[in-house]
Order: C-alpha cells, then sequence, then structure tokens
C-alpha cells in the first residue's frame, strides 16, 4: 500500500479539526498544540490522512489535495448536509466523477471518484 499525506496551512487549528472532524467524519490521530489555535493535527478516514500546520508564516496560504474514493456520490451525500460544497458530483472528461470542497483556511479538498 502506498500512502501520502498532504500538509495544509491554516490559521487555526480549532476551526479545521471541527471542519474536518465534525464536517468530514476525519477522526483526530494526533494533535501537537499548546494553546490549541497553533500546532500540529493529524486527522485520518480509513486509509486517507491529512496533517493540519497552523500558522505556516511565510508559506503559501492555500493547498489543494484530491483524495481517490470509490464513490464520489457516497461523500457528497454524507458531507452535504454538514459543510458547503459549491458544485454536486460531475463526470469529467478523463473519465472521473468528482466535486471539491473547501476548508475554513481556503483549501481545496478534491474528491474523485471512478465514473458512474
Amino acid at each position: 500500500m502506498e500512502l501520502a499525506i498532504a500538509v495544509l496551512p491554516a490559521d487555526d487549528l480549532r476551526e479545521a479539526r471541527a471542519f474536518y472532524v465534525d464536517g468530514l467524519g476525519f477522526t483526530v490521530r494526533f494533535e501537537a498544540s499548546e494553546d490549541g489555535r497553533t500546532g500540529l493535527l493529524g486527522l485520518a478516514r480509513g486509509s486517507m490522512w491529512v496533517t493540519i500546520d497552523a500558522p505556516m508564516a511565510g508559506h503559501g496560504r492555500h493547498a489543494c489535495v484530491s483524495l481517490q474514493v470509490e464513490s464520489a456520490d457516497r461523500y457528497y451525500e454524507e458531507w452535504q448536509a454538514r459543510v458547503t460544497i459549491p458544485h454536486p458530483p460531475r463526470e469529467e472528461p478523463w473519465g472521473a466523477r468528482t466535486f471539491s470542497v473547501h476548508d475554513p483556511a481556503g483549501n481545496t479538498i478534491f474528491v474523485i471518484g471512478p465514473p458512474t
């Protein structure tokens, strides 16, 4: 199994934690913070991992991560009641079904599944 872990910038770990845990269903694997706002936050959902680093002074302010899943529609159905999703899943010309969400720090999470 290969695993890639994305590190995303955020201004506030508490806000990021609420979005990823309450909104997207991730679980906290580790948290290294003295004040709850700055530090590192490791999150997982199945074999998908995301690390939040707050703040990342002097670095770019936005990043993106792609989550390859078995069904984009299943994730869309689960997440749509809890987070804002700009558009429903759509078939892409390159043979995938995708949608995206933005976390509170402006990072983009692309969800990519096989076409239906």
